[in-house]
């Protein structure tokens, strides 16, 4: 399954649909918190009351909750910016087929933390795609710009160049 998705054409095609659909659905996300006065405040200071707790009855995550209090509500500015922006631009990346798998990554990584905080919602679907989309790798931007962007940065940046095997 790896290898159809890394190497076969069919795979692209499948992969482009799913980076499609997924990019589709980070950039309004996004869209509409950077257009709508987005404050993540709300939603921080609901996961700090409320943690996921595991079955035991202990907080699930025990380095979550001191985190978003010392870190990320002291700076609730710049995350709330952070947030709706990185929403648009990883739906942007998406979209266009541009740095793809760093796209992928940094939308995983915020599927990760809305769980973390424990917000179900869409997060398990975009991981599975998400995750897809960075097995595929490079063939998931082939149809996209980063059949012209991966090519320049692996010319100009020799440690990016893939090794021969």
């Amino acid at each position: 399954m790896v290898k159809w998705l890394r190497d076969s054409k069919s795979g692209m095609w499948v992969v482009t649909i799913i980076r499609l659909y997924l990019g589709f659905e980070w950039f309004m996300d996004g869209w509409g918190k950077v257009t709508g006065g987005f404050s993540a405040k709300g939603f921080v200071a609901h996961a700090i009351s409320s943690p996921v707790m595991d079955p035991h009855g202990a907080a699930a995550f025990p380095w979550y909750t001191p985190f978003l209090k010392a870190f990320v509500m002291p700076n609730m500015g710049f995350f709330s910016f952070m947030v709706a922006w990185g929403e648009l631009l990883v739906g942007l990346g998406l979209l266009l087929g541009t740095l793809t798998t760093a796209a992928a990554f940094f939308g995983l990584l915020m599927n990760f933390a809305y769980i973390f905080a424990g917000t179900i919602s869409v997060n398990p679907t975009y991981i599975i795609l998400g995750f897809i989309i960075l097995v595929a790798g490079y063939n998931a931007g082939k149809i996209g710009l980063d059949h012209w962007v991966v090519p320049f940065l692996r010319d100009k940046m020799p440690w990016l160049k893939r090794s021969v095997e």
